[in-house]
C-alpha cells in the first residue's frame, strides 16, 4: 500500500467519523429541542418523552433542519405557546451547541 493510499484511507474513515458524530449532534439536540418545546407545551413524564422522540422523528422527512423547526412551530401555534421563530431557532442553535459538546465528552 503506498503513502497515498494510505492517506486517501485516514480521510474516508475520518469523514466516516464526523459523518456519524454530526449524525448522533443531531439527534441528540433534536431530543433536547423536544424536550424543551414539551416543557414549553406542558407537557411532563411520559408524555413529554413520546413529543421528543416525535421531533427526532420529523428529522427525518426532508434534509437540514428546516422540518424539525415546523414541527415546533406548529405544535405551539395550535397550543397558543408564544415563542417567536427566531426564539426558536436560537434555541436550536444553543442546543446544537450543548450536543456537540455532549458528544464530544462521550
Amino acid at each position: 500500500m503506498t503513502t497515498f493510499d494510505k492517506r486517501e484511507q485516514g480521510f474516508e474513515k475520518k469523514f466516516a467519523l464526523d459523518e456519524e458524530q454530526r449524525f448522533k449532534a443531531n439527534a441528540r439536540r433534536n431530543r433536547l429541542l423536544g424536550a424543551w418545546a414539551a416543557q414549553q407545551l406542558g407537557l411532563a413524564g411520559p408524555d413529554a418523552d413520546a413529543y421528543a422522540k416525535e421531533v427526532v422523528m420529523a428529522d427525518f422527512e426532508e434534509a437540514g433542519d428546516d422540518d424539525v423547526f415546523r414541527k415546533v412551530r406548529k405544535d405551539f401555534d395550535a397550543k397558543g405557546v408564544k415563542q417567536s421563530d427566531q426564539d426558536i431557532r436560537s434555541t436550536m442553535t444553543a442546543l446544537m451547541e450543548q450536543a456537540v459538546a455532549q458528544i464530544k465528552a462521550g
